[in-house]
């Protein structure tokens, strides 16, 4: 049985990895210093977590996935979130788990958790190479922002999404 839960200091470097691996699909898809830019953003969970939550999915033990939710999503720091929205980021889904609902399962616990803290909406970032996260996320009502959309490098588009609540 799939439970979600807070991730626990002494798992952040364990985290991290199945982050790591879950991302390392896109890696051809993006320039070699670029790619190593993003490999270690997403293993810095650390700098993330003082306006962040980091959630996990376990099954057994097993860490089969994770997300970094920001209940404020101004302090995320890539775009200007509009007030009174939360985020998240970096939804990871380690390769062996994917088909068991783990993305989705997580997405609700960010959706609970700012529907909670009377939150507007939920936003998040995705990209064009991420179709099956977009899929599942206009399944679920997520619509474009694209006034909140970014450009890391050139030529690589992350897209905007919100989600009212």
């Amino acid at each position: 049985m799939i439970r979600l839960r807070d991730a626990r200091p002494d798992e952040l470097d364990t985290v991290a990895d199945v982050m790591v691996d879950a991302y390392a699909e896109y890696r051809a898809a993006l320039p070699e210093p670029a790619w190593i830019e993003y490999r270690a953003e997403i293993r810095d969970i650390p700098s993330r977590m003082p306006a962040s939550t980091l959630i996990v999915a376990e099954d057994a033990g097993s860490l089969l996935g994770a997300v970094t939710y920001y209940p404020d999503a101004r302090l995320e720091g890539h775009v200007d979130w509009p007030e009174h929205w939360a985020n998240f980021r970096l939804l990871a889904v380690a390769p062996s788990a994917r088909g068991r609902g783990v993305g989705r399962l997580l997405t609700e616990e960010c959706i609970r958790r700012a529907r909670a803290a009377g939150r507007e909406a939920l936003g998040l970032h995705t990209t064009r190479l991420m179709q099956t996260a977009r899929a599942m996320y206009e399944r679920m009502g997520w619509v474009r922002v694209p006034e909140l959309d970014f450009f890391p490098v050139p030529e690589f588009q992350v897209m905007a999404y919100r989600l009212t609540l």
